[in-house]
């Protein structure tokens, strides 16, 4: 059984899937890991029968700190200040930074089939007084609180300290601020220049009710009282968050012995990596989320992350290397695999459940989807730079009969993500410029080499292969038939058609141009080198 299957059959009655994100600037494409990771959880619930709830939060009270400060997105004059009040810096109608990161961020769920029964603005649920009642149980039980972060992860606050953030009345900030002394109904407040390096307080004191959306609770508390507020019965997080006395140890100490519930299922994931990087928002590092979607389509996107399980790391560096191409690779081959098809290469375990969870909409005909006709990506990346070529006419004379209207337009779908590929993220040796005529540089093409283009020449004259597996193996069969070592039978076939000695899969690349024409071209090149039978 998949990973999700194993989870939804561990668990009995209604349950409520739960994940939240602090905007603290734009967000990159490996925080779409949560929340992939949760719909399929969703997904899987579903499939049981059961009574399931998807929720996705926005932590918007959380201040401008130090993570935002080391994004080009930070506005310094802010810092300290929650983000929900943080004007937006792009100016594009958004009510705040945070409203505008969050919602370019969310805005990509629904393509990927994300549909969360309910979004939450911690901003909106404060002022409501909903979190009051926890608010005053974290006062009550502040000792117990501060026993917690010294037991659990050997933070020690002093005996004064107590687990709320009150909102500065004189300067706004969040993150500035120092309180003590709860009687019951108010506590003392400092609004402190020095407490934290990345933002200066200004220094005001006094009382205040830290309710009705006057405070916030710190991180690992709000958390804690999101559980017991929304019902969370399960609720993943990021490896970094799951450590030994990180975040959800002191979390779930504290739903125990301070909310008095048990603290949600967790299944801590590992990260997406660039290049053997995490990536990171606070370091700017890593494709930003909106702008994947724009290459990769959603089925693909959410085959990046459901194709391992969460406890693996993900590495994946689209920039300058065939990553991309090979995911849509692997994609199909499970989309063969799963229509029955024989594949080439071990298949992983579970392979066709990875294939349902893929896809776009949890209620898809898996069948039928499988069956379907999907071009490589690789080929149209050539198709597309061959002037005049006609690429529903050639994919439907790979496909040897007509498309229908979802291989329609899957077919537009890919030409779309493949231009963008080529656009940004496309290697050289990816950017295809064939030559109207036999290319100067062939010149350096030696006698062996010329032996096998004649050799290939006469092999496909009569009936050349009609896809890029067919020429691949030809190229390979020809090359050992003429003793020649694969590497420079291929330099020959792209110095004769591009003029370089590297370029795209070469069997694809043939495949793409009329065969007459290559026939015509490698006998050019062969240059009346006499071919032995």
């Amino acid at each position: 059984m998949d990973w999700a299957d194993e989870l939804a059959a561990r668990v009995e009655g209604p349950q409520v899937v739960n994940d939240s994100k602090t905007p603290s600037g734009t967000v990159h494409v490996g925080s779409l890991r949560g929340p992939v990771i949760l719909d399929v959880i969703t997904r899987a619930l579903r499939a049981r029968g059961l009574e399931t709830q998807l929720l996705y939060g926005v932590d918007d009270m959380d201040p401008m700190d130090a993570q935002a400060l080391l994004t080009p997105d930070a506005v310094d004059r802010y810092m300290g200040a929650p983000l929900a009040r943080v004007p937006d810096q792009v100016g594009d109608c958004h009510a705040s930074y945070a409203r505008h990161h969050a919602q370019t961020f969310i805005d990509t769920f629904a393509s990927l089939g994300i549909v969360p029964d309910r979004y939450y603005w911690m901003s909106d649920i404060y002022p409501t007084g909903e979190l009051d009642p926890y608010i005053r149980l974290a006062l009550d039980r502040a000792a117990t609180i501060r026993d917690i972060y010294r037991r659990v992860a050997n933070v020690r606050h002093p005996e004064s300290w107590l687990p709320i953030s009150v909102i500065c009345p004189n300067c706004g900030k969040v993150g500035t601020t120092f309180a003590t002394d709860w009687d019951g109904e108010t506590v003392a407040v400092t609004c402190r220049p020095d407490l934290v390096a990345w933002a200066e307080g200004c220094g005001w004191q006094g009382r205040v009710a830290p309710f009705g959306g006057a405070a916030k609770l710190p991180w690992n508390v709000e958390w804690s009282a999101q559980w017991s507020l929304f019902g969370v019965t399960i609720e993943p997080c990021g490896k970094d968050l799951s450590t030994a006395g990180g975040s959800r140890d002191r979390s779930d100490a504290i739903a125990r012995e301070v909310f008095e519930r048990e603290p949600p299922i967790n299944l801590a994931y590992e990260f997406l990596n660039i290049g053997g990087r995490k990536m990171s928002t606070s370091k700017g590092r890593g494709a930003a989320a909106h702008e994947m979607t724009d290459v990769l389509p959603p089925e693909q996107l959410r085959f990046l992350f459901v194709r391992h399980r969460p406890n693996e790391v993900i590495d994946f560096d689209p920039d300058g290397t065939d990553a991309i191409p090979r995911l849509f690779d692997e994609f199909d081959r499970l989309a063969g695999a799963t229509a029955g098809r024989e594949v080439k290469g071990e298949l992983p375990t579970g392979y066709e459940s990875i294939f349902r969870y893929s896809l776009l909409h949890a209620d898809a005909d898996v069948a039928a989807e499988a069956a379907t006709y999907r071009p490589q990506f690789a080929h149209l990346a050539l198709l597309v730079q061959i002037p005049g070529v006609t690429l529903e006419a050639h994919v439907e004379a790979e496909k040897e009969s007509p498309l229908t209207q979802r291989e329609r337009d899957l077919l537009d779908e890919r030409v779309r993500s493949v231009r963008t590929w080529l656009e940004t993220y496309a290697p050289e040796r990816a950017i295809v410029a064939i030559r109207d005529s036999l290319p100067a540089e062939a010149a350096a093409l030696d006698a062996a080499q010329r032996a096998f283009l004649g050799r290939l020449a006469d092999r496909v004259a009569d009936a050349a292969p009609t896809s890029g597996d067919g020429w691949q193996a030809t190229l390979f069969d020809a090359a050992a038939d003429a003793g020649l070592e694969a590497k420079r039978a291929f330099a020959a076939i792209y110095l004769t058609f591009l003029g370089r000695s590297n370029g795209p899969r070469a069997g694809w690349l043939l495949a793409s141009l009329p065969p007459e024409a290559v026939v015509d071209r490698l006998r050019e090149a062969a240059g009346g080198v006499e071919v032995s039978a």
